[in-house]
């Protein structure tokens, strides 16, 4: 890493932003990781399992939009503490009132959902404080907090089997409070906000075409990413009959692959260009994606694969956030909202469109297909717009950027 950006920049809110964000991303999926435990004790359906772990993708991605706004009106450390207040009060509630139906599971994964949306809060907060040629590396550090999935993978099927996973909401409540905390006291706005704008001005950029290329494109790679993490450790258990807890060391895995490269998909971004790299690994992904839908015959040979996807995913979000600042850096607030959501439907669609295809069909195979012909689609956009961009926003004499 160039040592320039080290110089650059705010280190602190950098930091910040990527604990913020991973103990939200922590709590956002954590109903996936706690799923065959929950299933099993509510009587679900697949179908049912299916749209529990969807719902808060789903909510995270829609109230993305409307974080992204109160970013550009009460800047992002305040939109960030209001939205850990909400999270931190919904698990408290959760845990001291308890889950006892299906229906409170998808009002939980509504409230979690307020969690997802701190990625229109995260990345606008890291991204103001450092120059174009830093964008994809500081993007990449902050949007890190991708491992917060991870962790909850890991940890909260164990804490589930000794404590009980209602419990485990009121234990998640520790380092969200901790975190919370130093947040409140390092992080701190850039002096280039931009100033707010009237409602209907955040639409306009939605006449943009570029605005619904990078949506779609956000859409493939952080859907695919968030889905799989939201209901890998389901799948394990019901392909393979692994316990919860081996389920979600295998899903941890997974995530921490796509969660730890995302820096160095920004890193590469910034050296070789975005669109370069972001190319690449929407082949990589269909590749994978496309072996793990045939049910490989062992439970470590779909690891590989889904390794294999989540590694191209992590380092296709990366890339995307290379060049989403270099086209929008003054509308970076809202557009963070906007292709954040965007990510968040991508992923609602695969967390839900497994359940029912495993329900109607008896297979996850046609869940993962489709969405290895999604990665396919987006390649093709990509090429198709690649010589507009590098030749106008993208050209060598408008930004140091690489595009």
């Amino acid at each position: 890493m160039n040592t320039s950006f080290w110089k650059a920049g705010h280190r602190p809110t950098l930091l910040a932003a990527f604990l913020y964000f991973d103990l939200a991303f922590m709590v956002w999926v954590m109903l996936g990781p706690l799923g065959v435990q929950i299933a099993r004790d509510l009587g679900l359906t697949h179908a049912q399992k299916g749209m529990m772990v969807a719902t808060p993708v789903l909510a995270g991605a829609i109230l993305r939009i409307f974080m992204g706004i109160l970013v550009d009106h009460l800047k992002p450390k305040m939109a960030g503490a209001i939205g850990q207040v909400v999270v931190i009060a919904s698990l408290f509630c959760a845990w001291y009132f308890g889950i006892d139906s299906y229906e409170q599971t998808l009002l939980l994964g509504i409230f979690l959902g307020v969690a997802g949306a701190s990625f229109a809060v995260a990345l606008p907060l890291a991204s103001r404080w450092y120059p174009p040629e830093h964008q994809g590396t500081a993007l990449g550090i902050a949007g890190a907090g991708n491992s917060g999935t991870a962790l909850a993978a890991l940890i909260a099927p164990s804490l589930a089997m000794a404590f009980g996973w209602g419990n485990v909401f009121g234990l998640a409540l520790i380092p969200l409070v901790l975190v919370f905390a130093f947040y409140l006291v390092a992080a701190r706005d850039a002096r280039e906000c931009p100033p707010p704008k009237a409602l209907p001005e955040y639409l306009k950029v939605l006449r943009d075409r570029d605005a619904w290329w990078f949506m779609f494109f956000y859409a493939v790679t952080f859907g695919g990413f968030v889905g799989l993490a939201s209901s890998l450790t389901i799948y394990f258990n019901i392909q393979y009959g692994l316990d919860a807890k081996t389920a979600g060391f295998f899903t941890a895995a997974c995530v921490f692959a796509g969660s730890l490269v995302r820096p160095i998909g920004g890193n590469v971004a910034d050296r070789i260009g975005g669109i370069k790299s972001l190319s690449v690994m929407y082949v990589l992904a269909a590749i994978f994606l496309a072996i793990a839908s045939v049910g490989l015959p062992a439970a470590w040979m779909a690891l590989v694969a889904f390794v294999g996807a989540m590694l191209a995913l992590g380092m296709g979000n990366g890339a995307v956030f290379q060049l989403v600042p270099q086209r929008f850096r003054k509308e970076i607030g809202v557009m963070t909202g906007l292709v954040g959501m965007a990510g968040g439907l991508g992923g609602f669609y695969l967390a839900s469109s497994l359940g029912y295809a495993k329900q109607i069909t008896g297979s996850y195979q046609i869940g993962f297909l489709i969405f290895a012909g999604l990665a396919l689609l987006a390649l093709t956009g990509l090429t198709a717009v690649k010589t507009r961009w590098r030749t106008t926003w993208g050209a060598a004499h408008l930004t140091a950027a690489r595009i």
